[in-house]
Order: C-alpha cells, then sequence, then structure tokens
C-alpha cells in the first residue's frame, strides 16, 4: 500500500489561489494513496473513485477553511472519511462487524522466495483487515499503511485521541487475534 511521504513542501498557497499546475500537484501526490484508503473502507472501485473525486472537488471548493498548509494530507483524509461515512450511512447494511473467515485464505508456509513471503502475508493481512468493524478498520488503515499520527487520525475521523487510540489497541488486537487464529 502506498504511504504518503511528505518531502517536499505542498503547493497549496498556490492551489488556494486556484492555480492549476498547484492542483495537479496535489492530485498526483494524493490520489492514489486516498484512493487505497478508500477502497478499504468501501469495498468497491467505482465508490472509491467517485469518493476520491469528490473528496477533491470539496478540497477545492473549502480549500479556504483549511489553517495550516502542512495538514493538507490529514484534511483531504478527513473528507474522503467523511465521504465514506456518508456512504456507509446511505447503504444501511445489515450489523455486520466481523464477515465470516474464507475458505480460501493463503497459506502462509515460509516459501524460497521472500517477495512471495511478503505477498502472502499482505494477503493474510488484508483479508484479515477486512474483518474488523469499520471504525477498527479506518484506524488502523490510517496509522499503520498511511502513516498518520494518533492527532492525525483523531482529526481526520473526527474522535477524540483517547477514542482513536482505543479503536487502535482494540484493532490490533482483535487483527493479531485473527492471525494467530488462521494460523493454528
Amino acid at each position: 500500500m502506498p504511504v504518503v511521504i511528505e518531502e517536499q513542501p505542498l503547493p497549496v498557497r498556490e492551489a488556494r489561489a486556484g492555480a492549476p499546475e498547484a492542483w495537479e500537484t496535489l492530485l498526483a501526490r494524493y490520489r492514489l494513496p486516498l484512493y487505497a484508503y478508500v477502497f478499504e473502507l468501501v469495498h468497491h472501485e467505482q465508490t472509491a473513485l467517485d469518493i476520491v473525486q469528490e473528496s477533491f472537488i470539496n478540497a477545492a471548493r473549502h480549500i479556504h477553511s483549511l489553517r495550516e498548509d502542512g495538514k493538507f494530507g490529514s484534511w483531504l483524509f478527513n473528507i474522503a472519511h467523511q465521504k465514506c461515512i456518508q456512504h456507509w450511512r446511505k447503504q444501511r447494511p445489515a450489523e455486520v462487524l466481523i464477515d465470516p473467515l474464507d475458505e480460501d485464505f493463503p497459506d502462509l508456509e515460509p516459501g524460497p522466495e521472500e517477495l512471495l513471503i511478503r505477498k502472502e502475508h499482505e494477503e493474510a493481512f488484508m483479508k484479515a483487515l477486512d474483518q474488523l468493524a469499520l471504525p477498527h478498520r479506518a484506524v488502523l488503515l490510517l496509522h499503520c499503511v498511511e502513516d498518520f499520527s494518533h492527532e492525525e487520525i483523531a482529526r481526520i475521523t473526527g474522535t477524540q485521541l483517547g477514542t482513536v487510540k482505543s479503536r487502535l489497541h482494540y484493532a490490533r488486537k482483535a487483527l493479531r487475534e485473527l492471525l494467530e487464529e488462521k494460523e493454528t
């Protein structure tokens, strides 16, 4: 999964002034990580693409409300997170917090190729991650995959810092149990 790395200053000020090149730079930097995050939450390609597009449109409309240019990434992820919540509320699926395990869960036998082992571990992780409740899955993705701090996750999800820490703790515990259960 891609990780957003802040290696050079973002052209947020230029984007606020309406410079198309600045928006192209921001789109190029955040499009893929934002899509990966949203897709892991909604599990539907077209819906994820729509949410990413709507998130960038909202960002362009409301960039004047961003107080710190350096927080653009977490602000954008917050917009996308809120769009995911809106999507879930519209769907109103039956309350299924843990999906049944797939029968074709990959066997994690160590093989000669480290790359193959990594791929198998990643698949197992992602399948186990899919079984977590959505709030737990969201904080794990934001923290472990997108590398956001607890404070940034609290801003993105609109929850208290303590709630983020609690969800992260219980999500890791549940994920560990799921992975251990599959190994036995």
